[in-house]
């Protein structure tokens, strides 16, 4: 939880419950726009461990099966990679 009692979905980007569920009520339900809106998944952990409980929340608040939706596309890098193995300063192990 915060300091304002919320509870936080996304730790990377500090996004709450109460912010996802504050875009579904205006009708996006894609998980991609509210990645997008909200950066769920762009943080170090690449959506791990948000993009699971955004597809609960959105299952949830629109009577869908977490079956139903869409994950948001994959982009490179999959996994996290080191910015000097990027740029070729350190070699990836």
């Amino acid at each position: 939880m915060s300091e304002r009692g919320e509870k936080i979905i996304c730790r990377c980007n500090e996004v709450t419950v109460e912010e996802i569920e504050a875009l579904i009520e205006q009708g996006i339900t894609d998980i991609e726009m509210i990645k997008r809106l909200l950066r769920i998944g762009m943080g170090p952990c690449q959506g791990r461990t948000c993009i699971p409980m955004v597809i609960s929340i959105i299952a949830r608040k629109t009577g869908k099966s977490p079956d139903e939706i869409k994950l948001p596309a994959t982009r490179i890098p999959v996994r996290p990679v080191p910015i000097g193995v990027l740029v070729g300063e350190m070699d990836e192990e």
